[in-house]
């Protein structure tokens, strides 16, 4: 019986959707140990290994672009349409290559988050091609007119080739795929406790006072750093290796082994960008999110309504955040519109959904 071997594709669109898969991944290698893992990715082998505890092959692979960006807020449009056009003059190539790769390795099934191209590659190979994701392309690229319709007639005509669509919380109607499984959050959990942080990073017991910047693996260029200045008795975490060193009250997190997750729950907030990474694993663990908003990507409006829904919040004005003094940390936060959780079985659900189909092969 040949040993069950997964090809994981993974979007070129910063951290959070390798993080996410990671974290399903992880579950999945508990729940079948002699799984081969294949992880093609543009994403940095390092973030990969950081939520994945087991070994796994890494391939450094480009099948799509999601969006060129500058920083987590700041998107490059036209230099988006000419990168995904570059992509389809030479699907052929690349499809070609990944089948070859797929049936030398045996690989069975592919999961995918959530290039477009995936579903191709597994059609030409001969293999079922799942995905996971709360979100389409085609969403974000509908919305920017005109100019993308045949990119996302592309991307439309691939996604309707997928097998079965894991679709996760906070998620937009997702219409293109035809099989579709409503799941629980998905995320990582702490690996460290809160005393050994304490003591790593000399961050006092104080969570009312301890805030999270987040903004996820772009981070973004127009935080105030200074403001920090104002709240001399708080403490603020940042992963953003170019904040400054000067203000005793920031501490700078640069070991890779360390994740925004292991230090949230440490903090009796988190200021971020809309980001389903950090809104689910948030949510897992009942912290407060203050986020920015984000009117030109279309995902952004269910990622925030699904946060005013299911947790407690404040959604920012920009010039809140990046022309005032911060004074919205003194805010009340609002509590979840609805009464009900989410379900945070997604990790659970998504890699027994694979253990159960490698059972039967």
């Amino acid at each position: 019986m040949p040993r069950p071997t997964l090809y994981v594709a993974i979007t070129n669109h910063g951290f959070g959707h390798a993080t996410r898969t990671a974290a399903v991944l992880a579950e999945l290698q508990r729940l079948l140990p002699d799984l081969l893992l294949i992880v093609v990715t543009s994403a940095p082998q390092w973030l990969i290994e950081s939520y994945i505890p087991g070994e796994f092959i890494y391939r450094s692979r480009v099948f799509d672009v999601g969006v060129v960006q500058s920083d987590g807020l700041t998107m490059n449009v036209p230099a988006t349409l000419t990168q995904l056009k570059e992509i389809r003059t030479y699907q052929k190539r690349l499809v070609a290559g990944e089948v070859e790769y797929i049936r030398q390795m045996g690989a069975q099934l592919i999961l995918a988050d959530i290039p477009p191209l995936a579903s191709v590659i597994a059609e030409v190979a001969g293999i079922p091609c799942w995905m996971a994701s709360n979100f389409g392309w085609d969403l974000i690229y509908r919305q920017w007119g005109e100019e993308f319709a045949e990119i996302v007639e592309w991307v439309t005509d691939c996604f309707q080739k997928c097998d079965r669509l894991f679709r996760l919380p906070f998620h937009e109607p997702m219409p293109a795929f035809s099989q579709i499984t409503d799941v629980g959050l998905t995320g990582a959990a702490p690996r460290f406790t809160t005393l050994e942080l304490r003591r790593k990073f000399g961050i006092q017991d104080q969570p009312g006072k301890t805030t999270l910047l987040s903004f996820g693996g772009l981070g973004l260029a127009k935080i105030p750093y200074r403001n920090v200045q104002q709240f001399p008795d708080w403490q603020f975490i940042t992963f953003d290796r170019l904040a400054p060193d000067v203000f005793p009250n920031l501490i700078k997190v640069t070991d890779p082994k360390y994740r925004p997750v292991d230090m949230m729950p440490l903090c009796g907030r988190i200021v971020s960008k809309p980001g389903y990474g950090t809104f689910a694993e948030a949510c897992l663990l009942g912290i407060p999110i203050i986020s920015l908003p984000r009117h030109d990507f279309a995902e952004a409006q269910y990622l925030l309504s699904g946060l005013q829904d299911f947790n407690s919040h404040y959604v920012l004005d920009v010039n809140e955040f990046t022309e005032s003094q911060w004074e919205f940390l003194f805010k009340p936060l609002l509590p979840p519109r609805r009464d009900q959780s989410l379900l945070k079985d997604g990790n659970r659900t998504i890699a027994q959904a694979i253990v159960d189909y490698f059972d039967k092969q």
